[in-house]
């Protein structure tokens, strides 16, 4: 699960920030806040790279999603793009859960025989 969550969050750090850039032509928005705002989800993506597999890192990983969703009212390309990673999202933890599973019962079979 580990990879695919990673592989995902790895992908969203770079769209935040490609989207900071997008937000950036907005009057209405100041640099800093836009940077801010950006350097902390791009931050929380990072850091959640290392935390998925401990307790409530899919949990702040959907937050994440969540967060990416809204940020379409700045950007409204981020509504498509933070449906798809959040569709991704799904598919990295179910599958991944699906793939733990099986490499626990390889090394259950290969430590009996």
């Amino acid at each position: 699960m580990r990879i695919l969550c990673s592989s995902t969050l790895l992908a969203e750090f770079f769209v935040i920030g490609f989207a900071g850039l997008v937000a950036m032509k907005d009057p209405d928005l100041s640099a800093t806040l836009v940077w801010t705002v950006s350097g902390i989800a791009m931050l929380l993506s990072v850091l959640l790279c290392g935390m998925v597999t401990r307790p409530g890192g899919v949990q702040l990983g959907w937050a994440l999603q969540i967060a990416l969703i809204i940020s379409g009212f700045f950007v409204p390309v981020m509504f498509f793009l933070g449906a798809c990673f959040a569709a991704l999202w799904w598919a990295s933890v179910h599958f991944g859960r699906k793939v733990d599973e099986a490499k626990a019962r390889w090394a259950a079979q290969a430590e009996q025989a």
